[in-house]
C-alpha cells in the first residue's frame, strides 16, 4: 500500500470519528431545539423536526403575566456576572502573589488549593447551608455569589499561576527600576500580558454558576429569587404542571449568553495559543 493510499485511509477514518462525535453531541441539542417548537406540553408527541412548529412557548416565557422567566434570567445573569468579576479579581491577585512572591506558607497554601480543588462544592452542601443560615445569607443572591466565588478560587488560582510563571520576571524588575509600585506592575504590566488566561478564568467562572442547579436549589427559597436551572426544574417538577416543551424553550435560551461570551473571548484564546507557539 503506497503512502498516498495510507494517508487517504487515515483521513477518512478521522472524518468518520469526527462525524460520530458530532452526532453524539448534536443529537440531544437538536432534540431540545425541536421540542421547543412543538405544540402542546408533552414530549411524547414531540419530534426533532416539528410538523406544526410554533413560537407559543417562547412567547409564554416572555409574557410577564404568565411566567417569571425574565426575572429568573436576570437573576442568573446577575449572579453569574458578579461571580465572574469577583473571581477574576480574587484569582488574579492570589495567583500573582503565589507566582511572584516568596513567603512563609506559600507551598502549604498551594498544596491546600490543590486538595480543595479535588473536592466538589456539592460535597459540602450541609456545611454551606448551615453557614448561609448562620450568616443570614440564606435565600440571598449575595450568599450564592460568595459560595460560587469561593469554589472557583482554588482551581483557577493554579491555572492562572502556571500562566503567570511564564511571564518573565525581568519585566517586573525593570518596572521597579523605573519606580513602579506593586499595584502598577500588576495592573499595567502583568495583567495585560495575561489576557488569554483571564479570558479562560472569566469564561469558566461565568458558565459554572449560570448552569448550576444543586447549590442554587439549596440556598434559594423564594421563587422570585430563583436562577434559571432551579426555575426550569420547578417548571417540570410540578405535580400537575409538567410543561416540558416550555422547559425546552427556556433551556435553548440559556445557551445564548454562554455562546456570546465564548465568541467574545475567542480572540484571546487564539492570541494566547499563537503567543505560546512563537515564543523563543
Amino acid at each position: 500500500m503506497n503512502l498516498k493510499k495510507q494517508k487517504l485511509i487515515r483521513l477518512t477514518l478521522s472524518y468518520i470519528a469526527i462525524a460520530i462525535m458530532f452526532s453524539i453531541i448534536l443529537y440531544p441539542v437538536a432534540w431540545i431545539i425541536g421540542s421547543s417548537f412543538n405544540p402542546g406540553q408533552s414530549l411524547s408527541g414531540s419530534s426533532i423536526i416539528p410538523k406544526n412548529a410554533t413560537l407559543s412557548h417562547y412567547k409564554e416565557l416572555f409574557d410577564l403575566e404568565q411566567s417569571n422567566y425574565l426575572i429568573w434570567y436576570w437573576n442568573s445573569l446577575k449572579v453569574s456576572l458578579s461571580t465572574m468579576a469577583l473571581t477574576v479579581l480574587m484569582v488574579s491577585l492570589t495567583a500573582y502573589a503565589f507566582s511572584r512572591y516568596r513567603f512563609v506558607g506559600r507551598k502549604n497554601g498551594l498544596m491546600t488549593f490543590l486538595i480543595l480543588q479535588m473536592i466538589p462544592n456539592f460535597a459540602a452542601l450541609i456545611a454551606i447551608f448551615v453557614l448561609a443560615l448562620v450568616t443570614d445569607l440564606l435565600d440571598t443572591h449575595l450568599g450564592l455569589i460568595l459560595v460560587y466565588v469561593g469554589g472557583q478560587i482554588p482551581m483557577n488560582t493554579w491555572l492562572m499561576k502556571g500562566y503567570l510563571d511564564t511571564i518573565p520576571k525581568e519585566l517586573d524588575e525593570s518596572a521597579k527600576m523605573d519606580g513602579a509600585g506593586h499595584f502598577r506592575i500588576f495592573f499595567q504590566i502583568v495583567m495585560p500580558l495575561a489576557k488569554p488566561i483571564i479570558a479562560v478564568v472569566a469564561l469558566f467562572s461565568f458558565i459554572a454558576p449560570f448552569a448550576d442547579f444543586i447549590i442554587a436549589s439549596i440556598l434559594l427559597r423564594s421563587e422570585e429569587k430563583y436562577t434559571l436551572p432551579v426555575a426550569l426544574y420547578d417548571m417540570v417538577a410540578k405535580q400537575f404542571g409538567a410543561e416540558f416543551t416550555t422547559f425546552a424553550a427556556g433551556s435553548v435560551l440559556i445557551a445564548i449568553p454562554i455562546a456570546g461570551l465564548f465568541l467574545y473571548f475567542q480572540k484571546y484564546f487564539v492570541s494566547g495559543l499563537t503567543a505560546g507557539g512563537t515564543k523563543g
